[in-house]
């Protein structure tokens, strides 16, 4: 198998393995669960186990670089996060790759990374799709990357 023929697969293998974690994580159900995640996480005494969702933006639309600009980033977050999640989240700045199959090369480009740790996990999950649902359609992306994981927080 040529090497652009290779990548072509591995790239729709990649968007289905997207489209999979969406619609997991659109349904609340849990997305990876290792041995140490299906017993109790033992955190340190002042510590509570948590779920922390991580959620990964893209701000390029098509080949407009940067075309999701902090206003309206600012404007997404005000009316489909925070009204969400109005207890906190963090945004971080980022810088993302990932391999493009049709133009055969890679993609570089910035992005947000939101993290929220989730108080109700059963009833918080639905709302992340409903987030990447929604930037999704604004902005024209092909998909925004949802990730939850375990951890030991204190506030």
């Amino acid at each position: 198998m040529r090497q652009p023929e290779r990548r072509a697969r591995l790239g729709a293998g990649l968007a289905g393995v997207a489209w999979l974690v969406t619609l997991l994580v659109g349904a609340g159900l849990p997305l990876v669960q290792s041995a140490s995640a299906q017993s109790a996480v033992s955190c340190p005494k002042g510590l509570k186990t948590r779920a922390v969702a991580e959620m990964i933006f893209g701000r390029n639309i098509g080949e407009i670089e940067a075309a999701v600009g902090e206003e309206d980033w600012q404007r997404f977050l005000d009316e489909m996060v925070t009204p969400r999640f109005p207890d906190g989240l963090t945004v971080l700045e980022a810088s993302g790759q990932w391999w493009n199959p049709p133009e055969g090369r890679i993609e570089r480009e910035p992005a947000k990374i939101l993290l929220i740790v989730l108080a109700d996990e059963r009833g918080q999950v639905p709302k992340l799709a409903e987030i990447a649902s929604a930037y999704k359609r604004r902005f024209s992306q092909q998909t925004v990357i949802v990730m939850i994981r375990r951890a030991c927080v204190t506030f």
